[in-house]
């Protein structure tokens, strides 16, 4: 059940700080840029096939992560800032669902490994799958410090994990090609690597931060704190789970039914269009930890007076990525890929509305209303997976990125309008 939680004190009133978006939404770019870099690396050395295997390795074994942490990543915003942030035993709650979570999830990865080898890594070794039960643990680290750091109102830390976690492919991939590994092992194996030295950089800076305000990750976790903390990871991550379907349910689908290099084509074509989604996701994680502060009263404000201006960014930013995929991707990619400019711009349109979706997202998070958040995530699920089911098997990619788009816009209108309602008698 969803709780909103009043303030101690009566809210004042804010603005979305600008800068802290753009600063978001800068090392999200770099980033986007340098997973651009890793795939043209990938696409020339290992054609579309490795492409699409890359995609594969790196979403499969975080989600399976994020699962067996109950969500613990999409938690630490509200935890962080809300009104359990004082409490001195909810580091070491925190750290007893994490390692529980890293271990379930390697353990899950390698008891389904023969189904998830048949079903989605088909043509790869056992050694290759073994090693991706491996970034299971490596991954989830990540998430997490990445999250806390962003909770803990430590934006430039935040940021620079965000952009190190794709930046530190392009050196490890450099270094593994050198010794001689190809192919899928090279893939995983560069992924393990970025993650270890990143996720290993960000807990340092983590645990001076914490220790800097006068708190400790050691000591005795409370039962009750652990469950409040999996209850709210557990129904945000109902949503998140349900995002990352929308996001890439039409990976697993156009995978298994088209092959790896129709996936590869449609990948690069979902992550060029995504670059719309930028100042949505920086909105949505630099608005939540501060709307927990404030609660709902403080924060209304800002979500009916900031909407207008995020729907006119996400039509511009539509209009820019489309017009752009037709001369951009073939001459980065190759010939190859000029089969993703019609899905990226129609992948583009569906983006329209996610910067304001995100600020929605945000204020239900912050609001303690992850249940409300993930109901509305899986509108798009169900629209995905209709749509999915019904165009690609006929329309193959551009099937998959006209019911991308269509769950997108979905997602984001209906969110929209349950935010407006919530807000709309609050002064």
């Amino acid at each position: 059940m969803d709780v909103s939680v009043e303030p101690s004190r009566r809210p004042r009133r804010f603005r979305i700080p600008g800068r802290a978006v753009l600063d978001n939404i800068t090392a999200r770019l770099v980033a986007v840029v340098a997973l651009g870099l890793g795939t043209i690396l990938v696409a020339r050395v290992g054609g579309a096939e490795d492409v699409g295997l890359l995609a594969l390795l790196r979403v499969v074994p975080g989600l399976v992560g994020v699962l067996a942490a109950c969500g613990l990543p999409g938690a630490m915003g509200y935890f962080l800032a809300g009104p359990h942030s004082a409490d001195r035993r909810l580091w070491p709650s925190i750290l007893v669902v994490l390692v529980a979570g890293m271990g379930l999830g390697v353990a899950a990865w390698m008891l389904l490994l023969p189904v998830i080898h048949h079903f989605l890594f088909p043509a790869t070794s056992t050694l290759v799958m073994l090693l991706a039960g491996v970034s299971v643990g490596t991954q989830l680290p990540l998430a997490v410090v990445k999250s806390s750091l962003q909770g803990l109102d430590d934006r430039q830390g935040s940021n620079v994990v965000t952009a190190a976690e794709e930046v530190a492919f392009l050196p490890a991939f450099g270094i593994a090609y050198l010794v001689g590994l190809r192919g899928p092992l090279l893939l995983v194996v560069v992924l393990i690597v970025a993650d270890v030295v990143v996720a290993g950089a960000g807990w340092v800076r983590l645990v001076r931060k914490v220790h800097g305000r006068g708190m400790r990750m050691t000591g005795q976790p409370d039962r009750g704190l652990a469950r409040s903390i999996v209850t709210f990871g557990l129904l945000g991550q109902v949503g998140g789970l349900v995002n990352l379907l929308n996001l890439r349910l039409d990976f697993l689908i156009l995978g298994s039914l088209a092959g790896p290099a129709p996936l590869g084509i449609y990948a690069v074509a979902s992550k060029f269009a995504e670059l719309v989604r930028l100042p949505a996701l920086a909105v949505t994680w630099v608005s939540y930890p501060r709307i927990a502060q404030l609660g709902p009263e403080g924060s209304a404000n800002l979500v009916r007076r900031q909407v207008p201006w995020l729907v006119g960014l996400g039509i511009g930013g539509a209009v820019v990525l489309g017009l752009a995929a037709n001369p951009l991707l073939p001459a980065l990619y190759g010939q190859e890929f000029l089969a993703s400019v019609v899905p990226a711009a129609i992948i583009a349109v569906g983006l329209v509305a996610s910067p304001a979706g995100g600020l929605a997202s945000g204020y239900l998070l912050g609001t303690r209303r992850p249940g409300t958040n993930s109901l509305l995530q899986t509108v798009g699920l169900v629209a995905t997976l209709g749509l999915d089911l019904l165009l690609i098997p006929t329309f193959g990619v551009v099937g998959a990125a006209v019911a991308s788009a269509v769950a997108y816009l979905v997602t984001d209108l209906s969110a929209l309008l349950v935010v407006r309602r919530l807000t709309s008698g609050v002064p």
